[in-house]
This record gives C-alpha cells, structure tokens and sequence, in this order.
C-alpha cells in the first residue's frame, strides 16, 4: 500500500501495562479511522516493565516517513515515548496529544513500581529538539490525577514545550476507570488543532 503524503497518519502509543485496546486507545484508533485518517495502534513490548530503549526503538521501527501529516497520540509513559523518540528525530511532525503526561510521578503504590518508573523520570529528554520536531503540541490532563502533579506538569509542558494544555476536571488519569472508554474530546482536540 502507498503512502499517501497528503493523508494525516496518527500512531497512538498506549501506557504502562496498557495495550492497544484497553482504556480509550482501541477505540480512538477506530474513532480516526472512521474519519478516514490512516492510523497505527501499536501493542509496546513488554508493556507492564516498560524501559525507554525498547519502547523507543519499537516506535522507530513503526514510523516509516515523518512529515507535516504525521502525528502522534500518547497515554501517559507512551508520551514520553514519543518525545524520546523525536528528540532524536530529523524532521519536524505535525503535531502531537499527550494525553495524563508527565516528566515526574507522585504515590507510586510500590518500589516496582517507583524502581520502573524511575529511569523515565531521571533520564533527560532533549525538550529543545522535541519542540523542534513538532509544529504544535496539546496536552490532556485530568486535574485530579493521583500520580501526576498537574500544575507542575500543565506549565513545565506549556513553558518548555509550548503546548497548549486542555484540562478535564476530574478525568484522573484519563483511563477507563474514570470512564474513557469513548473518548470524543479527543478527536475534536485533534480536529480543531491540526487542519
């Protein structure tokens, strides 16, 4: 099948102990689909251990071209994912929804967790370079989300990145626990901001 330039390409990454069908990721994927995006929802290896250079190098084993129609959508450690990747990227993207990101997490319920979570939160991301390689960026987050401080992470995505933040009053971490099975908004977040 031929690459269609003209046509928007969306990779949407899930998060920790995610997949390409639980919370809200199945069905945006069906969402944009249906509206005639081309879109690719991949299952991240080893999903409930995630470690930067194999989420990284399978996303870049994905991306086949990245251009003005490329986008990207991330849940959580899928958007750090997803700015590891275009810190190291050498052409700019259409944009990119980080949806519940963070650079830094709070009540972690275990030191597996806290010891899994820490390389992500220790290891630097080259924001420069991202912000460089996206035209706009939004990001999504609940206002009472339990693992990730939201004033602290709303402005260090606004200043460093200068991404348009959308809050959704107590959407928590935007999962299907708090009711994102459908996930509508996001599609007109999309649709609104990236003509």
């Amino acid at each position: 099948m031929s690459y269609n330039l003209l046509m928007k390409k969306i990779y949407i990454i899930h998060g920790w102990s995610g997949a390409s069908n639980a919370d809200w990721i199945g069905w945006a994927g069906d969402a944009f689909k249906e509206k005639g995006y081309e879109v690719v929802v991949p299952d991240m290896p080893d999903t409930d251990n995630p470690q930067i250079k194999p989420w990284v190098d399978y996303l870049s084993s994905l991306v086949t071209d990245i251009n003005s129609n490329t986008y990207f959508i991330g849940h959580s450690i899928g958007c750090q994912t997803i700015m590891r990747f275009l810190e190291k990227a050498d052409k700019q993207a259409g944009g990119a929804i980080f949806v519940a990101a963070w650079f830094n997490l709070v009540n972690l319920e275990s030191k597996e967790s806290e010891d899994i979570a820490e390389p992500w939160i220790k290891t630097p991301i080259d924001l420069e370079k991202v912000k460089k390689n996206l035209k706009q960026s939004i990001v999504i987050l609940g206002d009472n989300d339990k693992w990730v401080p939201y004033l602290e992470t709303k402005k260090d995505f606004e200043s460093k990145l200068g991404s348009k933040a959308v809050t959704i009053k107590n959407g928590g971490h935007i999962t299907s626990d708090e009711n994102f099975g459908p996930f509508p908004q996001l599609v007109k977040v999309f649709e609104e901001n990236f003509k």
